[in-house]
């Protein structure tokens, strides 16, 4: 079946305020997105199913300035809702991105005024005025009145570009190694694509200090888990759920092909010291200390 790329962006006003309270905000990103995708697609004017979705939190842009999305992978369809039949998407067209959009502002401004009565919520800096009431409700009213972006890219081509699409993204950093250019003790150059101009590639010289904040603007709380599953992919019960996506489809319950997953994940090739070329043998595995770790009621992971 079609897997859809769906994205969901919180506008500027709203990342000001998830910066300083990543841990909340972050995970009601998080619950507001899936739960405006499960909402839209159970309801029989547009899908009449339970879905399920995979979501991976990324932090940045291309420039490494904060910018908090959701992407979502989701399959193209889902049992009934009577768990009867399976009710596929139609073709190359999942959900209306602009009903997605109102849902999903709605959701997440409601659990945002929660989070502030509940006093989940701190403010500092250029945002301190915020801790006052009346204050923080004159931002939601400017967050209703601007458009959120839900975006819905193209579906993927078939499983092998699914999990070429997970390897690459879901562990992701703000930069990878490749996009680096040169670098002083003074300055540092990194390649960009500026969106705006049509994904034009640029270049940006940055001081080393200033690289150094951006890349740390990405760090997570301890714990906080950046892929979580939803629907009949939660792990809880993911495993009752598939067995019943397969019975309606009459699919055997089995991964991929072989030829698929080769074509899927590269080989694997032994890595290689960057400075002389020679082949790095691993000799051990140092376990990590298990981090304290801060509960979110809303993790499926």
């Amino acid at each position: 079946m079609p897997y859809f790329h769906v994205v969901f962006t919180l506008p500027a006003p709203a990342a000001e305020i998830a910066f300083q309270n990543k841990g909340t905000v972050y995970a009601i990103l998080f619950r507001t997105a899936a739960e405006t995708l499960r909402t839209i697609a159970a309801d029989p004017k547009h899908l009449g199913a339970e879905i399920g979705l995979l979501a991976v939190l990324h932090t940045w842009g291309q420039n490494l300035h904060h910018h908090p999305h959701v992407h979502c992978v989701v399959p193209g369809g889902g049992p009934s809702l009577d768990g009867t039949r399976w009710v596929a998407c139609r073709p190359r067209f999942f959900l209306p991105v602009r009903v997605l959009s109102r849902l999903f502002r709605r959701l997440f401004l409601e659990e945002l005024r929660a989070a502030f009565a509940a006093g989940k919520l701190g403010f500092f800096g250029e945002l301190a005025d915020l801790a006052e009431a009346a204050a923080f409700a004159r931002r939601l009213r400017e967050l209703r009145r601007v458009e959120w972006v839900v975006y819905a890219k193209p579906p993927f081509g078939g499983p092998a570009q699914v999990l070429a699409y997970l390897g690459r993204y879901t562990h992701r950093l703000a930069i990878a190694n490749s996009r680096l250019v040169s670098l002083t003790n003074a300055e540092i150059a990194f390649r960009w694509k500026d969106y705006r101009h049509h994904g034009k590639t640029k270049l940006m010289t940055l001081a080393t200090d200033e690289f150094i904040r951006r890349f740390l603007l990405h760090t997570l709380p301890d714990g906080f888990h950046r892929i979580r599953h939803y629907g009949f992919l939660a792990n809880r019960r993911r495993a009752a759920k598939l067995a019943l996506c397969h019975r309606l489809l009459d699919a055997p319950l089995q991964g991929p092909p072989a030829e698929q997953l080769q074509d899927a994940v590269p080989p694997h090739r032994p890595e290689r010291c960057p400075t002389c070329g020679g082949i790095m043998v691993m000799l051990a595995v140092l376990t990590r200390p298990a981090p304290c770790r801060t509960s979110f009621r809303d993790d499926t992971s």
